[in-house]
């Protein structure tokens, strides 16, 4: 770990400081801000709620007890994002208020980003940097969405602009902002790890420090505190990571050759040889010593950057080959180092009508695929699982039951119980008799940790049912109608037991049934 020979310098060669921060470039970040949080909330209730989203509301409803228990048994992941949507929903439990957290994370990104690009390079390729983000779809597609996505791209980018600063001057101060960011990082979602990962690598990249470096030595003093300091910090997630395995994630499908062209399409913007080209004028200059271990300043930003890009995303695609691990979407903390790299390129063009020109052409285009994640996904995702409860609570009669195939399918049906009754129904006072009467999951009168998992039996079944005329069965991500999963199986052979008639409705990757006596 090294620093090279005095207070201005972290590398060879000073770092050089960012022109003042003028009026132009005042309101033009202003401008960009305010683009870019318009973006963001336009149409942000246009697209149904779907199971992730309504999954992290009544998480984040439940009490303390229920939601502490069920963040070490079950979700720690997000659970930064879970507890700032708890103080989030003291304001307001529309689908847009909901959202517009995400959507003023994400904006805040803006200047963040900025600020980040000034500590790299300069206010031109900073704003050219900014300007990338404002209109970048992929991150538009996911402020408009109820999870941490956006805090974890926000996060990322704090935590390597602290990093940055930590290495022009290593004091206590600065490597506690570093430790706090990395740290939140982790907490808003869990593959930060890579980043804080990505972020080592880049700092043993720089080679070792001459005999007799001090700035040199203490800044490895405060590295090897801060990277102890993480660690510790973050003991509760590795001891979850550890406990669990891979269960949250062994959804996750291995990702095949057409995933990761579409993934490298919709990640830059739907201009990937654009973006690719722009990267390309970065790295010329250091075509020749582009992996050199090296202290030079001009080469150590674009390594840094170029870590910080690729190696999450090569990890996890190698991984995958063993167990899938690889998701678009988790790697979305990457975005600020493609756009800071496509900026560096941009900006560094000598001919500044040519550079403007482009600038303003790839903002164009950009802006054209904004209009598309207003009404489409970037994935193929997003379930009927909140149609699917709304479809239950319009057509359900008194009297009637309803079992949820999984736990967690229960999720969904709160959160439009809650929308309709305007009452928090995670909260155990609640006891407004509204909808069918839940058999399974049911562990008391709110919801509960101990509803999140588990699958009904035919014991139950047998045992509760009885005393129902009809009984709504919700069924998701139960295989298909050739290879049924072995809940299906037992409730397809049960159930007619007592209720001889049987009405099914197929939904997107919800299957919803009515078994009546007549």
């Amino acid at each position: 770990m090294e620093l090279s020979r005095d207070a201005n310098q972290t590398v060879a060669g000073p770092i050089p400081k960012a022109s003042p921060f003028g009026l132009f470039q005042r309101l033009a970040l202003l401008l960009l801000f305010a683009t870019g949080f318009a973006a963001r909330l336009y149409c942000i209730a246009c697209k149904p709620f779907w199971f992730d989203e309504a999954f992290s509301v009544e998480v984040a409803r439940l009490d303390w007890r229920n939601f502490l228990h069920l963040l070490w048994w079950r979700e720690a992941n997000m659970s930064l994002y879970y507890v700032l949507l708890r103080l989030w929903l003291h304001f307001g439990h529309s689908p847009f208020f909901i959202r517009s957290l995400s959507a003023v994370i994400a904006a805040t990104s803006i200047p963040a980003i900025y600020w980040l690009g000034t500590l790299l390079f300069d206010r031109r390729i900073a704003l050219i940097a900014a300007a990338l983000l404002t209109l970048n779809a992929y991150d538009v597609r996911y402020a408009q969405e109820a999870r941490s996505y956006s805090l974890f791209v926000l996060l990322a980018t704090l935590s390597s602009g602290s990093l940055i600063v930590l290495l022009r001057e290593p004091t206590r101060r600065h490597r506690i902002a570093y430790v706090l960011f990395g740290v939140l990082a982790v907490y808003a979602h869990f593959y930060a790890l890579l980043l804080i990962a990505a972020h080592w690598l880049a700092i043993r990249w720089r080679g070792e420090a001459e005999v007799g470096d001090e700035s040199a030595a203490l800044l490895s003093r405060q590295m090897r505190r801060a990277w102890w300091s993480i660690g510790v910090a973050v003991l509760p997630l590795l001891t979850f990571v550890a406990k669990t395995g891979a269960g949250p994630i062994r959804w996750i499908q291995r990702p095949g050759f057409l995933d990761l062209v579409r993934f490298s399409i919709y990640f830059a913007d739907g201009i990937p040889l654009i973006y690719f080209a722009a990267c390309l004028v970065t790295l010329l200059p250091l075509r020749r010593n582009l992996l050199e271990r090296t202290w030079n300043w001009e080469k150590w930003r674009v390594q840094f950057l170029f870590i910080w890009l690729l190696f999450p995303i090569v990890l996890t695609v190698l991984l995958s080959f063993a167990r899938p691990v690889f998701l678009p979407r988790y790697m979305i903390f990457c975005i600020p180092a493609l756009v800071l790299l496509t900026a560096a390129g941009l900006g560094n063009m000598r001919d500044a009508w040519l550079r403007v020109l482009l600038v303003c052409g790839i903002l164009l285009l950009s802006a054209r695929f904004v209009p598309f994640v207003y009404s489409h996904d970037f994935d193929d995702e997003r379930d009927a699982s909140v149609a699917a409860a709304s479809f239950v609570l319009d057509h359900a009669q008194p009297g009637d039951a309803v079992v949820f195939h999984i736990a967690e399918t229960r999720i969904p049906y709160e959160f439009v119980r809650s929308l309709r009754t305007g009452q928090n129904t995670a909260n155990p006072k609640f006891t407004a008799a509204f909808g069918p009467e839940i058999v399974f999951p049911r562990h008391g009168p709110g919801l509960d940790y101990r509803d999140f998992t588990g699958k009904p039996t035919a014991e139950l079944l047998r045992s509760q049912l009885p005393k129902y005329a009809r009984a709504w069965i919700v069924l998701m991500n139960n295989g298909s109608l050739e290879k049924p999963d072995p809940t299906t199986i037992m409730l397809t052979q049960v159930l007619p037991e007592m209720f001889p008639k049987m009405q099914r409705w197929q939904l997107a990757r919800v299957e919803i049934r009515l078994y009546s006596r007549k």
